[in-house]
This record gives C-alpha cells, structure tokens and sequence, in this order.
C-alpha cells in the first residue's frame, strides 16, 4: 500500500493535472489554511493533521480520489493505533458482497449497445412514431437522452456520444443552435433515475436498501423531469408553420424503425422482467442482459465483430475498476468514521440546530447542489451518502426517498457553474465558449431544480410505486 501511493505520488510530479502556475497558488493556498488548521486543533493530534493537511495538498495536485480517501483511511486508522489491516479487510468485505456483480455486468451491457449503433436506431424510431408531433423532437431527444444515460450510467457519456446526433437533428426541426445545445446538455442526466442505471445500483449497495425498491422510486421522479424538460423545449419551438417540410407521419417508415429497434426494444423486458417477476436475481438479470446486448450487436446487427470483445470488456474494466476501487477506501474510510462515531455526532449536532424536517431538506438541496458540481457522481455516493443515510432516518426521511433525492441533486449539480461536469463536456463536445452552452442550458437547471423541489417536498411520488409493490 505505502508503495502504491508512493506511485500515485511520483505520477503526480511528472503527469501534473493543471499548469504549474495554477498548481502553485493553489499549493500555497492550501498550506496557508492547513497552518491555520494546524494552530487550532490539539498539539496530540498534530502529525495525524500535519499528514491529512499534506493530504488535501495532494488532492489540489490533482490526486485520484482513491488515493485521497485511501490515504486519508491510513493516516486516521494509524493515528488511533488500529491495525491497518482493517482497510484490506474493509476492501475485501465489499468484494464479497452478493449484488456487487450487478455493476459491472449491467455497465457491460451498456458498453456493448453504446459500441454499436443503439443510439440511431432508438433516435429513427422515437422520430417516426412521434416527430411529427409540435413535441417530437423534443421527446426523441429526452427519450434517447433517458435510455442512452440509463444504460451506461453516465451523463457526460450521453453528452459525448449522442450530442452529434441530436444536435443537427433539432437544428433541422428548426431549432436554434443555441437551443439544441441547451436541451442535449440540459437533459443528459435526466436517465440517472431510470433503471438500471449504475448509480440506483450503487447507492442501494451503499445505503443497504432494495435494489428493485430504487428501480421503482425512480420512475415518477424521473418522468416528472422529462415531461418538464420536453414541455419548456416545446414551448420554444418555432411554430408549425415555419417548420421544414418532411415531419409529417410515415406509417411504413415508423414500422420499419419499429423492426428494426425491436431487439433492443425488449432490454427492458430482459433486465427488469426477471427482477420483478421474481424469476432472477438484479445479478443474474445483469448478466442475462449483458449476455442480450452482446448477441444482438453482434450476431443480429453485427455493428461490431467479436474481434472487438476484449477491447469493449477492457475498457468497461476499467471504468468498473476505478469505482471499486474508490468503494473499496471510502469503505475502509467510513469504517473509520463509523468508529468514531461521527456520523452520530453529525446527527446530534443537526438535530440539536436543526427542529423543521422542511428546514433540513431544503439544506440537504443545497449541501447537495454544491456536491454534485464538485464532484462525479460515483464519488459522490461513495463519500456523501454513508453520512447522510443517518441524518435522513433521524428526520423520518425513507432511505429510497433520500436516494432519488439525492441523485436528483446530482444531476442538477452537473448542470451548476463554475464546476458542472456536463457543462464542461458540452463545451468541449460542441466547441462553443463555457459561457455559451451555460446560457443555452441556464432554463433546464431552473426548470430541475424547480422538479427537485417537487421531489423533495412530495415524497409520494417516489414511495407510490415501490409501497405499491411491497416494499
């Protein structure tokens, strides 16, 4: 371990993640506020401090946050004189865990549609059924926002792989630039509450809750976002009259694309079918669908040949890897955490300043907000929600609730200056200035946080489905 981040350190040098003038304001920053920090607390505690300050310093080099957390894990176990044996043990508890394979096989799954050509096909058939409508464009390009994010787990990946898409296809439904940049960034995390997406699976194994009751707490939550984006997007475009010609309804072409989408029409049924229907377990419907994915692409669609396999499978190991392996430390550091009873404390303190249920969630959006745009979402959940879980049950708040809750904020966090990940990759997808796509999707982060709201306040519209079911 002390070898690993040695290594993590020496990339660090050579591989610096900003420019060194950036680098060394920030660097002088942090150790300014780590000697403040150093001055106040007890002279016992000072080499475990000394090395946490020397910690964050790292993080502003732009340190992994494995290595962050992992490193934070050492020095705090160390400092209590408890075996640092306990963190590979910690790492190795998580590896055991029964639904862990659901990860990596449902993201498999997502790799593989997204290599071959899921992505036009679902855009043909949505557009043929529905463009004809003053909506259409606006629902193909939430629908396949929704289903392409619900899939691969990540809305940056949404952004990235159908922006080109959709783009000049509401730019030909008469669509302003500027408008068709706004709705594809502003609706790219609207697929994180639908299942099986990756974060409803992370967060059920974090929080210890069902995965199949996070399925169905995220469907109302989730189409009530879509039906507001694919409203205000409505309600900016041009009128019929001014639109082009060749939106009409083409019954022979909506049935083509029905045949030709058929296939992965039915992931759904494949995924959730077997989950619900009690006939398999979330990892066993992972592996079936991923199973699904990989034969269609390549024996029915052939978008892609075997050939291309271990490459798909390498590059999903990877991403699947680093959430492991951040799960693996914050594991480790939440232990920690737990031990020292902090969690307990924080709920304590909150409770004590903090009467109002309302009160306290309307701060939850906020802490929430600011997370979401500092931090990805896998990191995010790792880090955040082992100490919010206790706070939420302390305030009558069901842990399913908090969860959609919670990843709603995300996505709006993405969606929030200066640090908003989609925004960032819009801009670089697109090649406009920050502050053009921010302009473009500024009415989509009102229009969800107006949607969060709703979700945070009327927690019957995430409960109805999964009490409906049992749970």
């Amino acid at each position: 371990m002390v070898l690993g981040f040695l290594a993590v350190g020496v990339r660090l040098l050579l591989h610096p993640a900003h420019a060194w003038p950036v680098r060394l304001g920030a660097v002088i920053i942090a150790l300014a506020l780590a000697g403040c920090v150093l001055r106040v607390l007890p002279e016992s505690s000072t080499p475990v401090n000394l090395l946490l300050a020397l910690l964050v310093i790292t993080g502003v080099l732009g340190a992994p946050i494995f290595a962050l957390l992992g490193g934070a894990a050492v020095f705090l176990f160390w400092g209590a004189y408890t075996p640092l044996a306990t963190i590979a043990l910690s790492h190795y508890s998580l590896s055991t865990n029964p639904t862990i394979p659901a990860l990596p096989l449902f993201t498999l799954a997502g790799y593989f549609l997204a290599e071959g050509g899921t992505s036009e096909r679902m855009i043909r058939l949505i557009r043929a059924t529905v463009g004809n409508l003053r909506a259409g464009p606006a629902i193909v390009t939430v629908g396949a926002c929704g289903f392409f994010t619900s899939l691969t787990g990540a809305s940056g990946v949404t952004i990235l792989a159908l922006g080109g898409l959709l783009v000049p296809f509401l730019t030909g439904a008469r669509y302003s630039e500027r408008q068709a940049i706004g709705l594809v960034t502003g609706t790219g995390s609207v697929g994180m509450l639908f299942a099986p997406c990756l974060p409803l699976i992370l967060y059920a194994i974090i929080a210890q809750v069902e995965i199949k009751a996070m399925f169905l707490g995220g469907v109302g939550p989730g189409l009530l976002l879509a039906l507001i984006c694919v409203t205000w997007a409505t309600r900016v475009r041009p009128a019929a009259s001014e639109q082009k010609r060749g939106w009409g309804f083409d019954g022979r072409e909506a049935l083509r694309a029905l045949n030709e989408a058929k296939w992965e029409l039915l992931i759904p049924v494949v995924s959730l079918g077997g989950i619900f229907s009690g006939l398999a377990t979330p990892v066993e419907a992972a592996a079936v669908t991923a199973l699904y994915a990989l034969l269609i692409e390549v024996l029915v669609y052939r978008d892609f040949s075997y050939r291309a396999i271990p490459r798909i499978a390498r590059e999903c190991g990877l991403l699947i890897g680093g959430v492991l392996l951040i799960l693996g430390v914050a594991q480790a550091f939440t232990n920690y955490l737990v031990d020292a009873q902090v969690p307990a404390q924080l709920v304590d303190f909150v409770t004590a300043n903090v009467s109002s249920k309302l009160v306290f969630i309307a701060l939850l959006t906020v802490v929430l907000l600011l997370v979401g745009c500092m931090m990805d979402v896998f990191s995010a959940i790792i880090v955040v929600v082992p100490l919010i879980v206790p706070l939420g049950e302390a305030f009558g708040i069901d842990p399913v609730h908090l969860g959609i809750l919670f990843l709603a904020n995300l996505g709006l966090g993405f969606l929030t200056p200066p640090v908003g990940m989609n925004l960032f990759l819009a801009s670089y997808r697109f090649g406009k200035p920050m502050s053009e796509v921010l302009r473009a999707a500024q009415p989509y982060f009102w229009l969800q946080l107006a949607a969060v709201l709703i979700i945070s306040y009327w927690p019957t519209l995430t409960l109805a489905l999964p009490r409906l079911f049992g749970f």
